[in-house]
């Protein structure tokens, strides 16, 4: 056995045991999250296409409520996040309320979340109040991530979050590139990837991007 095959066994074996690691250590931080108690919020206002609507009226008859904080049309990791979030929209809707929301108005919400195929409910909070006080850090005033919120005797408790970032649990593509030996500085989302021919056989005029 050449020196390379014994390194690729050695390295195969490291993998395996910190995807174990990484496994346990998953199943105490969940357990954390299911025991979270949380803190009470205020019942935030938003916008939507119907007009004005409150945080409690998004959890539309559940008594939980995952927000995705999504930064606007304007960022395209935000963008990634929400396209790999779409496809889990019915199978959360079966557990709990969903929505998206951003400083975006409500009808920019809606053309972008058609363009990209979205299912999610929207609103907008504008860069409010919710922003300043559920979304903001010391370093960003408009992170991205989410939240789950409960409704207990009668108050909106925050019980969990989490901010998104390259390479976190919450976007898998990042690891199926990591599969490929790709990391977060070799690959940058985009809005789509077609890319433009040096010549084109229609002459080229009027194209757009």
């Amino acid at each position: 056995m050449s020196d390379s095959e014994v390194l690729s066994i050695d390295a195969n074996a490291t993998i395996e045991e910190l995807e174990l690691h990484i496994g346990v250590l998953t199943e105490r931080l969940n357990a954390m999250r299911r025991a979270a108690s949380g803190y009470e919020v205020p019942d935030y206002t938003f916008q939507t296409q119907d007009g004005e609507t409150r945080l409690s009226d998004l959890f539309a008859g559940w008594d939980k409520l995952f927000v995705i904080h999504n930064m606007g049309q304007g960022c395209r990791s935000c963008t990634l996040w929400a396209d790999g979030f779409n496809g889990f929209v019915p199978h959360l809707e079966s557990a709990m309320a969903v929505v998206l929301v951003s400083k975006d108005d409500p009808e920019t919400q809606r053309l972008f979340a058609n363009s990209r195929g979205w299912r999610f409910r929207l609103a907008s909070h504008a860069g409010g109040d919710y922003m300043r006080e559920q979304i903001a850090t010391p370093d960003y005033d408009n992170m991205p991530g989410a939240a789950l919120y409960e409704r207990k005797d009668g108050k909106i408790v925050r019980k969990n979050s989490v901010f998104f970032g390259p390479g976190d649990i919450f976007c898998s593509v990042w690891h199926i590139l990591a599969l490929a030996g790709y990391s977060e500085d070799d690959w940058t989302p985009q809005f789509n990837y077609w890319l433009r021919p040096r010549e084109l056989d229609d002459g080229g005029e009027n194209v757009l991007g």
